[in-house]
Parts: structure tokens; sequence; C-alpha cells
């Protein structure tokens, strides 16, 4: 059909801001946020993380409030990061029902009840003194390497130390095979069945965690290549994402968010479980940079940033800005 300049002019539905929320095909929503949380053991005051302006490291008493505020703000939920006064080499401190962050789960989860989620991350970096992600061993060649196996044993004893600190979820994030299935064993044989597992099913070995590493006093030295996913590979996660799902996991998550929105949008597009993604510290950390300056409007950024996010297939979102963003949307 030539256009003859009546019919087919699409700005019409662009005129004004009525028309435009009319026709909107994403909406972003409070309850669709995460806000991820540091809490470290004995600190007296919350301390600012100088990467993440912004973001402190939490008090229990601060944590609470936090809490508060979150469920306040209605947005989904808040995913707590602990950080121990000691570690060791099989992160002891993840499966102590007094270590820091099951200490935290049981602080918030009394504060909020059911009306916010309390999630807690599963994983062992914040507690080795080596700083991976789970427990080290030798290979045949005699190579210090995360021994898979012997880390799902933790991860399975966190797992079930967490459900009884009264988490409504738990985030198994390190990469190990197998690790979806043993955690939701181990929940079920404790009896914590109604237990949701978010599984960081396609986690990238990325350079955009780098400001995480001062938000959890991390002790790592070289990289988490040999178990984190290659970030040049999608049909690799794709595979991961599926497995996780076969092992029972309830949501999946895509791990950083915007550089692989790609990725993020393939598996959206392949599983039938909700899908999650995680606005990471150093996606936050270039906003923040790049406001600081002048050189960009923070707040659209923000709501455009996690409107992208939720656009490529995320329906929920871990992000630094969830509170924030919650009062955007308000």
């Amino acid at each position: 059909m030539d256009w003859d300049g009546s019919r087919v002019r699409p700005r019409r539905l662009r005129t004004t801001p009525a028309v435009r929320r009319l026709v909107r095909e994403t909406r972003l929503h409070p309850a669709q946020l995460i806000l991820p949380v540091f809490v470290v053991e004995n600190l007296e005051a919350p301390r600012p993380i100088g990467s993440m302006p912004g973001v402190v490291q939490h008090t229990l008493t601060s944590l609470a409030q936090t809490a508060r505020e979150a469920v306040a703000a209605g947005i989904g939920g808040v995913m707590i990061f602990g950080v121990p006064a000691t570690k060791d080499a099989v992160g002891s401190g993840g499966t102590d029902p007094d270590g820091i962050l099951n200490a935290a789960v049981g602080v918030v989860r009394e504060e909020v009840g059911d009306d916010t989620l309390v999630m807690a991350d599963l994983c062992l970096d914040e507690f080795t003194d080596h700083g991976h992600c789970g427990v080290l061993g030798t290979d045949a060649s005699g190579r210090t390497v995360v021994d898979n196996d012997a880390t799902l044993e933790r991860y399975a004893a966190m797992a079930v130390a967490q459900a009884r600190a009264g988490a409504h979820v738990v985030g198994p994030s390190g990469m190990m095979d197998g690790q979806v299935g043993v955690v939701r064993d181990a929940l079920d044989e404790a009896g914590h069945d109604d237990v949701i597992v978010l599984a960081y099913a396609a986690k990238y070995a990325s350079a955009y965690y780098g400001p995480f590493r001062e938000a959890v006093d991390s002790s790592l030295t070289g990289d988490r290549m040999s178990y984190q996913q290659d970030p040049a590979n999608l049909r690799e996660s794709l595979r991961e994402v599926a497995l996780d799902v076969e092992q029972g996991a309830d949501i999946v998550m895509v791990k950083p968010a915007l550089p692989y929105l790609d990725v993020l949008a393939e598996v959206a597009a392949t599983v039938d479980v909700p899908v999650s993604a995680y606005q990471v510290s150093g996606e936050y950390a270039q906003i923040e940079a790049a406001a600081a300056n002048g050189w960009i409007d923070r707040d659209r950024v923000v709501l455009e940033s996690l409107t992208s996010i939720t656009r490529a297939g995320a329906g929920s979102i871990l992000t630094y800005y969830a509170l924030h963003a919650a009062r955007l949307l308000g």
C-alpha cells in the first residue's frame, strides 16, 4: 500500500503521556524488584561501600529497618548476603545457625513475616578464606581446583540452615554441577519442601562483579572461570538452565543482566518457570559514576535499564535500585 500521508501514523500512539501509558507494552512494578543487602558481623554502624555510592554494609539493626522499608515500598523481596568476622577453608560460617547470614535471615523474617520474601544467597565465597565458591581440592594432575562434589555437601547443609533460619527463598549461586538437585533434595528431606529455590542458572564469569568484591570483603585471588560461565557462550547457558529446571529450580536467573539481555531473552523463551535477572554491582556503579559526572539523567536511566531487563523477559530483577525505583514508580 502506498503511504498517502493520512493512514499510517504510528506517532498517534505517542502524542501524550496518557496515550503512551495506555499502549505501553512493558510495565515495571515494585513487586518485581528484589533488593540485595549486605550484613557484616560485629559492625557497629552502617558502612558505606565506596565503589557503590548509596549502598552500605548493614548492621543487624539497620538491616531490619531496611527490610521494613522494603515492605512499605511494596518490593518483591530482599536477598541477604552475609559477611563473617572470620573465614576458613570450608566456609563454616555459612552453615553455623548463629553465623551472620543465618542470624540476619532470622532477624529479617521476624521483622517482616510473610509481607515480603526473605531470600538468602547460598554460596560459600563470602565465608571461605580463599574466596572461592566451594571447597578446594586437587585434580588428577595435582592442580588446586574447586571440588564440585565436596562443595555440594556444603551447599546442602547451608540450604537447610537457611531454611531453618526462616528463608522463604534460597539462591544457590556457585555454579556447581548438580547444585539445584542436591539443594532441593536436602530441603525436602529436612521438611522444608515449601522453600523456593531461585537458581543462579546462567551466571557468567564477569568483570561487572568488581564492586561486589568490596561489598563482601572478598578474599578471592585469581578468578572463577573454571566454574562460572564463559561470557562468549550462549548455548552452554541454555543447557545449564535446562539442567536446573530438570533438577527442580522454581525460578532461574541470568547474571549479569544488561550485558546478557540476549541470553535472558533466550532463557525466557525456553523455560516454563519464572525468570529473574541480576542487575549487578558493576552495572550500578556505571550508572552512578556517569550520573555523578552529569553525563546522564540518573533516574531516567535507572528506570530505562530496569524496563529493558523486563522487556527482555525477566519477571523479577535483583537490583540495588529496588527501593529507589519503587519510589520513582510511586
